[in-house]
């Protein structure tokens, strides 16, 4: 069958390209499907990187240099001042559909559709409400939130088609905000398993520079985290049960772990926070690493950490994790279940629990047979041609129903 090439214009007001899992998402499905013959562009943010795969279309009167990462008052502005540019990008380039991302994405999606007569639809990574209260712009007990779930709501059912990241966002669109199980499609994150390679396939001379510049402590093992640095994410609750490791002022065994902490934005409130629980020398901060470059450093890796907290997100990071051959201690949530499956290691969301987990994990002689397991795994299930097959078959069921609809007046 002769593929539609439908020009397709992706709405994600964020400050895309910066190094973290949403951003990773959308790049990746976006490649994927201009690969797959699509024209694609992206509306974004007037902060970030450009990527060379795609063109990227930001407010050129704006300037901002700041990475915009949560909700803040600022992004409502930027939202705003979003909606103009859209409306000359969508007159200009003339798509045939939108792909928005993020609830914000969603909105401003909506009144594109209604005035240019296109179909809307959406990823869905998590919950407005809950990423509101995650970041503290909300507090459970504002008497705003009723209003923002409505907004929400409201945004949830206006697109053609919505692709949710997890089976806990997946359930919660039917069961808390009314969305037609129908209407849901379950779009797991995804990986490139060629660029996410176990310690083996990489150069031991190149793995020997990078350790010698982290100045990792030789013979012990290394325990990686790679995401965004945030209590949300779980680093309070690590750093707390690296202490449980690693005592203050206690000799370390000649195999204790040191922790490989690769992410931003909050660098230096976690270094000060280890300092002050007396781990510094047992956790090395390296600031954002660049997506190209993080294969590597993965690689230096014995064991990867996911400690984030329960929430309606997904936790696509387990996924470079999986395709490096790792295996993972996951904070216990139906996200971590979705990717590890019965071969993670799963921990309460408690530092004594983390802790435990964690030394199992490095002293179970099982760990390399789960480590290739989960490999195996995003093979399978995790690539982006999977997804694309996912977004692709989305396109045709709301382009199919678009053409039906028009057509019917005149049956």
């Amino acid at each position: 069958m002769v593929k539609t090439p439908w020009r397709i214009l992706a709405l994600a007001p964020t400050s895309f390209f910066a190094n973290y899992g949403c951003h990773v998402r959308i790049w990746g499905h976006l490649r994927a499907l201009q690969q797959q013959g699509y024209p694609v562009a992206l509306l974004t943010y007037p902060s970030g990187q450009n990527v060379p795969e795609f063109p990227v279309f930001r407010p050129s009167f704006l300037r901002q240099e700041s990475v915009q990462v949560g909700s803040s008052w600022q992004k409502f502005l930027l939202d705003a001042w979003l909606f103009p540019v859209a409306v000359r990008i969508v007159r200009r380039w003339q798509p045939d559909l939108l792909h928005a991302y993020l609830h914000e994405g969603g909105f401003l999606g909506y009144w594109l559709a209604r005035l240019f007569h296109l179909p809307l639809l959406m990823d869905v990574q998590g919950s407005l409400t809950a990423e509101m209260l995650t970041h503290h712009f909300l507090s459970p007990h504002s008497p705003l939130l009723p209003a923002w779930r409505r907004i929400e709501r409201w945004i949830d059912q206006q697109p053609a088609l919505l692709f949710a990241s997890s089976t806990r966002m997946q359930r919660a669109l039917h069961n808390e905000f009314s969305v037609p199980p129908q209407k849901v499609r379950l779009l797991l994150d995804s990986v490139d398993p060629e660029q996410f390679r176990p310690r083996h396939t990489w150069p031991a001379t190149a793995l020997q520079s990078i350790r010698r510049q982290l100045s990792l402590p030789p013979g012990r093992p290394v325990v990686a985290y790679l995401g965004l640095l945030a209590p949300y994410q779980g680093i309070d609750l690590l750093l707390q049960a690296i202490q449980k490791l690693c005592p203050a002022g206690m000799p370390l065994p000649p195999r204790a772990p040191h922790f490989l902490l690769m992410g931003f934005p909050f660098v230096e409130r976690y270094r000060r926070l280890a300092a002050q629980l007396g781990v510094s020398r047992c956790v090395t901060c390296t600031g954002m690493v660049p997506y190209a470059v993080a294969p590597r450093y993965l690689a230096l890796a014995d064991l990867a950490v996911s400690p984030k907290l329960p929430g309606s997100e997904g936790s696509g990071k387990l996924l470079p994790y999986m395709a490096s051959g790792l295996p993972v201690v996951a904070v216990e949530s139906p996200a971590a279940h979705d990717y590890l499956g019965p071969a993670g290691y799963y921990s309460a969301p408690e530092p004594e629990a983390l802790a435990a987990t964690l030394r199992c994990a490095l002293t179970d002689s099982t760990a390399s047979e789960r480590g290739a397991f989960l490999r195996q795994r995003v093979k399978s299930y995790h690539s982006w041609q999977a997804a694309t097959a996912v977004i692709e078959t989305g396109y045709r069921e709301v382009m199919t129903g678009q053409q039906r609809a028009r057509k019917r007046p005149s049956d």
